[in-house]
């Protein structure tokens, strides 16, 4: 195209210049001629260009003025690039209207950022959800939604777990918050009405707390008049000592679930935040290995305790007390006898590292990401052995969520497993 523009100008050039020279050579005055003639070009290519300028000024989509040669193509060109340039905005108007139509139909509220986090787009269900108005545009986010759990969440980094928190509008409505990275900084935030989930879970829990506090009582009693009959089981009735031996086993075990739901409860709806104090993990640990060896016993395990960084935790020492306790009586329980189980504490660049590794049975791949489901085992013969109450494991979980850590398994058959509960830098406090 280029090419040929040029090739345009250059022959239209000379079909104005050649006339003149010829003219100029018959009246003996060549060069004035080739001046007039450029002069004259001059003007004429000034008189299209300023034509251009008032085309280009105009509503776009008049058609060009009426010109030949090469500026009859510069206007040509220019024209079928407006062409083409308003379908692809026809397009693309086309394709934004119906991306703002469906997230308009969608339940869930959709609000976008920009890199700082100003409010630049939202649909109507976020209208609806968080109140939103269109004076709200340009607004920062921390300044339409106040809650410190929004604000505390919104300026972390990972946001790979969902954030479920009261409406802005209703206490009684409750929303779930999903932020999402994209293009150059900018966060998109889905906002979903959880209100029914929130309520049947609650519903779960309180189910779960009422049922295990009432049957705590009778299955007390139980116990109680069980160890009495027991005690008084002798000479004639010594036939049902082994019958009573068996009730009180099952009722122990009932009595340990039931403590096991009532933590889990517990942990479920309280707040570490209020209660936690630093905790001295070396003491801990310690005490912790002095109990895992009198819970040996004769099956003789070796329990070895490693601290290569002696620190303080800041959180709640009854829940770590009891999630660590798990890990190391669960070893202790399923550990061949005369096997090693090995306790370490150690801090690296992620924070502190709790560590319970044996060298028992292990458990296969498939498992893993089952174990702190409740309820789960991985041998339901095994569990009912040892008294596991499948509980142990989403205990754990909810101690290390509710401590801002995670639990990390790792085992194979035949190799043993090794358990590690990492805690942020943040919750490490400088020995007292």
């Amino acid at each position: 195209m280029k090419k040929n523009w040029l090739i345009s100008i250059t022959g239209s050039l000379l079909w104005v210049l050649l006339p003149c020279l010829i003219i100029g050579l018959i009246l003996g005055q060549p060069v004035w001629a080739l001046v007039i003639g450029l002069t004259l070009y001059l003007a004429y290519s000034l008189w299209q260009t300023q034509r251009l300028k008032a085309w280009l000024n105009q509503r776009p989509g008049e058609p060009p003025p009426e010109a030949r040669g090469p500026w009859g193509a510069v206007f040509d060109e220019i024209y079928r690039m407006q062409r083409r340039d308003q379908r692809a905005r026809a397009r693309l108007e086309a394709i934004i209207a119906r991306i703002q139509t469906s997230t308009a139909a969608l339940r869930d509220g959709v609000v976008m950022l920009d890199q700082e986090g100003h409010l630049t787009w939202w649909n109507h269900a976020a209208e609806q959800l968080l109140g939103l108005r269109a004076p709200d545009s340009g607004q920062h986010v921390h300044n339409l939604l106040r809650d410190p759990r929004f604000v505390e969440y919104f300026d972390q980094a990972d946001y790979r777990e969902p954030l479920n928190i009261q409406s802005p509008l209703s206490i009684t409505t409750w929303l779930q918050y999903n932020i999402t990275r994209y293009g150059d900084g900018e966060r998109l935030i889905l906002v979903r009405d959880i209100t029914r989930l929130h309520n049947l879970e609650q519903m779960r829990k309180d189910f779960v707390a009422n049922v295990s506090h009432e049957l705590r009582t009778p299955l007390t009693v139980l116990v109680g008049y069980l160890e009495t009959m027991l005690d008084n089981a002798e000479g004639p009735q010594s036939r049902w000592i082994r019958p009573l031996q068996q009730m009180q086993q099952q009722a122990s075990r009932m009595q340990s679930l039931l403590n096991d739901l009532l933590m889990l409860s517990r942990l479920e709806t309280s707040d570490v935040r209020i209660e936690e104090r630093p905790v001295a993990i070396d003491r801990m640990l310690t005490e912790i290995r002095k109990d895992a060896l009198a819970l040996s016993g004769e099956r003789r395990h070796e329990i070895t305790l490693e601290i290569t960084s002696p620190e303080t935790l800041k959180g709640l020492e009854t829940e770590l007390r009891s999630a660590i306790s798990n890990l190391v009586y669960n070893a202790v329980k399923y550990t061949q006898d005369g096997g090693r189980i090995h306790i370490s504490w150690s801090r690296d660049d992620q924070g502190a590292r709790l560590s319970v590794a044996d060298n028992g049975p292990g458990i296969p791949r498939e498992h893993l990401h089952r174990l702190t489901e409740r309820f789960y085992r991985v041998d339901s013969s095994r569990n009912s052995t040892t008294g596991g109450t499948g509980l142990g494991l989403a205990i754990v979980k909810h101690v290390m969520m509710r401590h801002q850590g995670s639990l990390q398994i790792s085992s194979s058959p035949g190799q043993g497993s090794t358990f590690t509960c990492v805690f942020p830098p943040e919750r490490l406090l400088d020995p007292s």
